[in-house]
């Protein structure tokens, strides 16, 4: 902030040229691109050229958006990464000043509402007084790495109180049973110096037993000393466990403790929430509000429970985990298995698929499916008949929950609360960033998205996660110009119903970036020719070269040219009509490449979305348009996992591409899947895939606002491979070696089991769970969220 002040004060004259510049436009809202593009066609006057310099380029570089009102122009400004200011510059006398969020969310409700005043009074939330006394992270290089900060700073505090004598961790040790069984330690300690005694003791006899010898041998000799089952499955695991609590009880160092409650047997059974949509393992991925969301739930269901199997069976527990998807029941499940009420995942042992019905307010079955904007009403019920079957099921509560999405949180939030369990979120996305002003035009919206239930959904579920998982780092926080989705929940407005002033809060410690990876049986390089799925081929050819159909519409007139491949879900933040219109509207491209897509219906009639059906009917006019039934290949195939794993390796064995075009994308499986097939990709640099791909290394980065330059980028690539003979496989090699580094369902499983241990840990030693926040958002749902989702269902 010193430092914007410096420019302010040295080049108040000119900035006050532009000011007035970006008022003579007449628009009451300028977002950061129309700030930027502005200020160039300013500079670019003759009258104005004087005016420009390195030190006004970089202060508009840094602005996020302006509010005009004429004499008044209101900037808010984020001089770096989650960081905010907001200033106020009036025209005509030549001032400014610093404002409060508050002042400059109240200056955007009056151009909502034509200038005319806001009610005296304004429900304003401001979760911040809560979370004042809790360590907070302070850099912004550190966001998303909470248990780390965690970790080093509250494991010296706990253990100057242990000193003191304090029992808690001893009671957390003690804690542990399953299945009626005690684990760890038993009554015979009583405080932590008995707890040292035991452990030296125990150190003593284990040094002279055999490494490899088991609980059986050794067990009745530690028993006596207080220590029951779990310490490991030999002596030497057994020993070092032994070693990491004696070392932290003597000087704690944070990497030790986190290695220490990795080990601690005490996640035996999950369950994970995703009720909306169609939630099935067959026939769903084109249905309305599924698609990546279940890939990614299903693939971390196996790696999670092969994880916890082989936790425990490290550990010396034979115990069999438990992990349970809660989804909805749909009776009219057209064709899907989503009318069972329990399915067997596949790949798992121990691993359920169970459905519970939405009811409605007289207790009667919702029979149809229900768009993930209208879920809000249900939900209450839903997670009270959800928790009744969860314990039905698992016989006892479950000792982690993790919410999916904005509707899976919510209710996570409702359970966790209820059982007293770990809760972990994860958004996939968060709808707030993908609809341009849906704060602060929410009653415009309102019928059709609500996003008002929606927006207070997440502020609940966000703020009582006891951790939350991002893919990416720009998730949380976005990077040096775009705003990370969290953090747009930080200062909101929502005209007429309430104001944000902290939401939440990125520099808290409940962030952690676990990336996802793609299922390696499934997707892995096109050049393990013994691993392809041989039997596939024919098929795959008739799929890409096969003429039009009831599900497909183009034919290629020369099917030698290499391919341009994407597939997505048919929606429009998805934007695979404006990767159609930037290919259409390139004809050295279109000479160069073909187009294959794969994406929703072919046939709108097929589809009961409305986003869908209107791209649906965009795809077909730019066709018609352009002439594109030679160039361009549109299916409207639903494949399942092998056919397109195996997809993504037949176009790279023709040395094709993949592109991911979306105007936003909250991480991008599509993008780890064709990386790990050997495919060179080009994807969106608004999201994850910025994070994903180094660009020019392992793959590029597109701007899908500029879709020429995208178009372009292409062509240039295509050309220089035909120059070049290593240059596709340079690229396609950076992407596996990339994905193979750093996304893996492995290291994922990994890291979620020891934040689970982790957070559990802190939870119960300190007042992790906040009460006052709780009190807080009880009250926030009751008052708020409650009267929000029964207007859903008044229409």
């Amino acid at each position: 902030m010193q430092a914007l002040e410096e420019h302010l004060r040295h080049h108040r004259d000119k900035l006050f040229m532009l000011l007035r510049h970006y008022a003579s436009l007449e628009r009451a809202f300028l977002l950061q691109s129309d700030l930027w593009d502005e200020y160039q066609v300013f500079c670019d006057r003759a009258e104005n050229s004087a005016s420009c310099d390195n030190a006004i380029a970089e202060l508009i570089g840094v602005a996020q958006e302006a509010v005009v009102e004429h004499p008044w122009v209101y900037l808010s400004v984020r001089p770096s990464i989650a960081r905010w200011s907001y200033l106020r510059f009036h025209l005509e006398a030549g001032d400014y000043e610093t404002i409060s969020g508050q002042e400059f969310l109240a200056f955007k409700e009056r151009q909502v509402r034509d200038g005319a005043a806001l009610s005296d009074f304004v429900l304003e939330v401001d979760l911040g007084p809560f979370n004042r006394e809790f360590p907070k992270l302070k850099e912004s290089r550190s966001i998303g790495r909470g248990v780390e900060f965690l970790n080093r700073r509250l494991s010296s505090q706990l253990f100057q109180e242990l000193g003191r004598g304090d029992k808690r961790l001893l009671e957390f040790l003690r804690m542990h049973q399953c299945h009626g069984v005690q684990l760890m330690v038993n009554e015979r300690i009583t405080d932590v110096e008995e707890l040292q005694q035991a452990l030296r003791r125990a150190e003593e006899y284990l040094s002279g037993q055999p490494p490899e010898a088991g609980w059986d041998q050794v067990g009745h000799q530690l028993q006596a000393l207080g220590l029951e089952i779990g310490w490991g499955r030999t002596v030497t695991r057994m020993r070092y466990t032994l070693h990491l609590l004696s070392d932290i009880l003597e000087a704690p160092e944070p990497q030790n403790l986190e290695r220490f409650l990795g080990l601690i047997p005490m996640i035996f059974s999950l369950v994970i929430l995703s009720p909306h949509g169609f939630f099935g393992q067959a026939n769903v991925l084109g249905k309305p509000d599924t698609g990546g969301q279940v890939v990614y739930i299903l693939d971390q269901v196996r790696a999670l429970e092969h994880e916890m199997r082989q936790r425990l069976q490290e550990q010396g527990l034979d115990i069999e985990p438990q992990i349970l998807v809660i989804s909805r029941l749909i009776p009219e499940a057209q064709g899907t298995t989503c009318d069972e009420r329990k399915e067997h995942i596949v790949g798992t042992q121990n691993a359920y698929i169970l459905r519970v019905p939405f009811r409605n307010p007289q207790g009667e079955v919702i029979a149809h499916w229900i768009s993930r904007f209208e879920v809000w009403p249900y939900l209450e019920t839903f997670a009270q008949d959800a928790e009744r079957e969860l314990l039905a099921e698992l016989g006892s509560r479950p000792d982690l929950i993790i919410g999916n999405y904005s509707d899976g949180n919510l209710v996570a939030t409702l359970l966790s609360q209820r059982l007293h369990v770990t809760q972990c979120n994860i958004a996939h996305a968060l709808e707030k960033a993908k609809y341009l002003y849906s704060d602060l035009y929410w009653h415009d919206n309102e019928s059709e998205y609500h996003f008002a239930a929606q927006f207070t959904a997440d502020l609940i579920a966000m703020n009582s996660a006891d951790f939350i998982i991002t893919s990416t780092y720009q998730e949380i926080a976005g990077d040096g110009k775009s705003v990370g989705q969290y953090e747009s929940y930080g200062n909101f407005t929502m005209p007429d119903l309430y104001r944000v002033v902290n939401g939440i809060n990125v520099f808290d410690p409940k962030f952690n970036i676990v990336s996802p990876g793609a299922d390696v049986d499934t997707y892995f390089p096109y050049h393990k020719s013994e691993r392809r799925k041989h039997d596939l081929q024919a098929s795959l050819e008739e799929l890409i070269c096969g003429g039009p159909g009831e599900n497909a519409r183009g034919e290629f007139s020369d099917p030698d040219k290499p391919l341009i491949f994407s597939m997505a879900r048919l929606d429009h933040i998805k934007n695979i009509t404006g990767l159609v219109q930037w290919y259409a509207e390139c004809a050295p491209l279109r000479e160069t490449a073909n187009l294959l897509v794969v994406a929703g219906h072919v046939d709108a009639a097929r589809s009961n979305d409305r986003e869908e059906q209107a791209q649906i009917a965009r795809m077909h006019q730019l066709m018609d348009e352009y002439g594109l039934d030679g160039q361009v290949r549109w299916l409207g195939s639903h494949l399942n996992k092998p056919m397109a794993g195996e997809l993504y390796r037949v176009i790279a064995d023709r040395r094709g591409v993949f592109v991911q075009p979306a105007l936003f994308e909250a991480f991008g499986l599509t993008v780890i899947e064709a990386m790990s097939s050997g495919l060179p990709t080009f994807a969106t640099r608004y999201g994850g895939p910025l994070e994903i791909i180094i660009d020019g290394e392992s793959g590029f980065h597109i701007d899908p606002n500029h879709g020429d330059a995208a178009a372009e980028r292409l062509l240039q690539f295509f050309r220089r491979c035909g120059k070049d003979a290593g240059y596709w496989e340079g690229i396609s090699e950076g992407g596996i070696n990339r994905v193979e580094a750093c996304y893996t369902w492995r290291l994922y499983a990994e890291r979620m089991m020891t934040l689970s241990r982790i957070y559990g840990f802190w939870k119960f030693v300190t007042n992790l769970e906040r009460d006052e926040t709780r009190r807080y958002l009880e009250m926030f749902y009751a008052l708020q969220y409650r009267p929000l989702a029964q207007r859903v269902l008044q229409g």
